[in-house]
């Protein structure tokens, strides 16, 4: 009987110490090793005494977000399920086949240019099949709120625990740009036959369009892990992506360029290869989400930089980049100006790297007038 009772409390004792390292793991080492790195940017504007609202709260790791013709929001959130929200209630939808894992999901939003006609979203999302993860864009039709008809766009993007690109948009051109990251095969990124480390360019309903620079969905190549995408006024593509531990990029996007991951980072150069056009550097950290480009000056957000960035850009240069509401409200995902010109920016608290306040993950509205102040 001593025997049993010795066993039992070596495994009480046992799983305490689970239990312990779980939250010291969860809730003390990752948020310390993803707190915001210092910064030597100009510091811009703080919410106190500003029209600054929060218009959302208790979403789940959200990520992409979008808005209907009336005004609604679309927010996707990470762990698989759509939500729609009004100014009073919220309307959830579970996407069938998303795999949760790492940095995995149900990732990026878009509508159809023309969505009033035809009623289309496209999601991204990760989803497990044999032999592993796997990245992939689908179109649904949404119909009182729910959606219909599914219909793959494009599958087999490579995927991983990590780097899994993940933001969709239609460009100027009416062309479905999507990023993808390396899926932690950074050679890959060098070959632009392959998918990994690249910004794809495709028709609506999937097929390559004319004018690819190399017959197939790649338009440019060599990225690491691209999460934003922006458009001036005269259709100039900008992407925002993830650098290696710090050296995050904003690149403005050529036809068939390749922007060097893994072979040059930084200000390293090489023949046939893009460096970017600012960096943040050897020892700063942005880890950048979304962007949006708002009276010609580009807005893009941080995780581990937990702030709006703010860059002056003229032609195809940025002068300065002033950091916003540096550490206000955490980890910062996604920025979208809604349909009233306001900046609606995502939280990522939850999603294991933050430190989530009681009603995170929340949607921030932001008047876009705050700025020029």
């Amino acid at each position: 009987m001593k025997k049993y009772t010795v066993i039992g409390a070596v495994g009480v004792v046992v799983l305490f110490m689970l239990i312990w390292g779980g939250y010291v793991l969860f809730d003390y080492v990752f948020p310390r090793f993803f707190a915001p790195t210092d910064t030597a940017l100009e510091q811009g504007v703080i919410t106190e005494g500003r029209d600054i609202a929060v218009v959302a709260s208790n979403l789940e790791v959200p990520w992409g977000l979008t808005f209907l013709p009336n005004g609604d929001m679309l927010v996707t959130e990470r762990p698989g399920t759509l939500k729609r929200i009004d100014k009073e209630t919220e309307t959830v939808t579970t996407v069938d086949g998303v795999k949760h894992r790492g940095e995995g999901g149900l990732l990026g939003i878009a509508l159809h240019p023309q969505f009033l006609e035809n009623r289309y979203v496209y999601l991204y999302m990760t989803t497990e099949v044999e032999g592993g993860l796997r990245n992939r864009v689908m179109r649904y039709t949404y119909k009182n709120t729910t959606l219909q008809n599914p219909t793959p766009i494009i599958e087999d993007i490579p995927g991983a625990q990590f780097h899994d690109g993940g933001r969709i948009a239609f460009g100027p051109d009416e062309k479905l740009y999507i990023t993808v990251g390396d899926a932690l095969n950074t050679s890959a990124a060098q070959d632009p036959q392959k998918l990994n480390g690249s910004i794809l360019r495709l028709n609506p309903d999937g097929s390559v369009p004319e004018g690819n620079p190399f017959d197939n969905p790649v338009y440019s190549y060599g990225h690491r892990n691209p999460q934003g995408l922006a458009w001036t006024e005269n259709g100039q593509l900008w992407a925002i992506e993830h650098g290696n531990d710090a050296q995050d990029e904003v690149n403005v996007i050529e036809k068939g360029a390749n922007y060097g991951w893994p072979v040059i980072r930084g200000n390293e150069t090489q023949d046939n290869m893009r460096s970017p056009v600012r960096h943040s550097g050897a020892d700063e950290t942005w880890a950048p989400g979304g962007a949006t480009f708002v009276n010609g000056e580009l807005f893009f957000v941080g995780l581990r930089g937990q702030s709006v960035y703010e860059a002056d850009v003229t032609d195809k240069e940025i002068s300065q980049i002033k950091a916003h509401l540096r550490t206000e409200y955490g980890r910062l995902r996604s920025i979208v100006q809604g349909p009233e010109g306001g900046l609606y920016i995502t939280t990522s608290n939850r999603d294991g790297r933050g430190r989530p306040t009681e009603t995170d993950d929340r949607i921030i509205r932001i008047d876009s007038q705050v700025f020029e102040e």
